[in-house]
């Protein structure tokens, strides 16, 4: 049980929520299961912690990496958030991780208290893994886990094939 409970304590997820009482919620629901947590209270927070920042001096609406004062050396392995934020929602949001390379393969789940099926349709379609109601309960955190583990695998394939092409190109 102790391997299982330290294999998980290594995923890290990126709690994001303008909500006080619904972020520490989810933060301690995670942190139940042994997950690390960062938690957030924007979208945009979320971005520059991710490394990647909106251009301000062209219009606002361009995406590039760049360090930011957030920006940490951290590892997400799936990134929780709210739907309905200001000026940037969890769809938006979650549009922005999968438009970027580098974070596109990060599952990203969607939270909302409002129920409405065009809504969780457009977010599963975009990309979201799973869309959780509100108020979310450790048994949801619980369905979270094959997500993330999936996202961990990916990203381990994709760290042995980049170490392949280096060690093959320095023979």
């Amino acid at each position: 049980m102790a391997a299982v409970v330290s294999a998980e304590a290594q995923f890290h997820v990126l709690a994001v929520d303008d909500s006080l009482i619904d972020r520490k919620l989810i933060e301690r629901l995670l942190k139940t299961s042994s997950f690390n947590v960062t938690a957030v209270d924007s979208g945009s927070k979320a971005l520059e912690l991710l490394g990647l920042v909106r251009d301000r001096n062209g219009g606002g609406s361009s995406i590039h990496s760049s360090v930011s004062p957030l920006h940490q050396e951290i590892e997400v392995n799936m990134i929780i958030t709210d739907y309905c934020m200001p000026e940037m929602t969890g769809y938006d949001l979650l549009r922005k991780i999968k438009e970027s390379e580098s974070l596109k393969d990060i599952p990203v789940v969607i939270m909302s208290s409002e129920n409405v099926p065009s809504r969780i349709n457009r977010c599963l379609e975009e990309g979201a893994e799973e869309f959780l109601l509100k108020p979310v309960k450790l048994s949801d955190v619980n369905k979270l886990k094959p997500f993330i583990c999936r996202g961990k695998a990916k990203e381990m394939e994709q760290s042995q094939q980049s170490y392949e092409r280096t060690r093959t190109k320095s023979f």
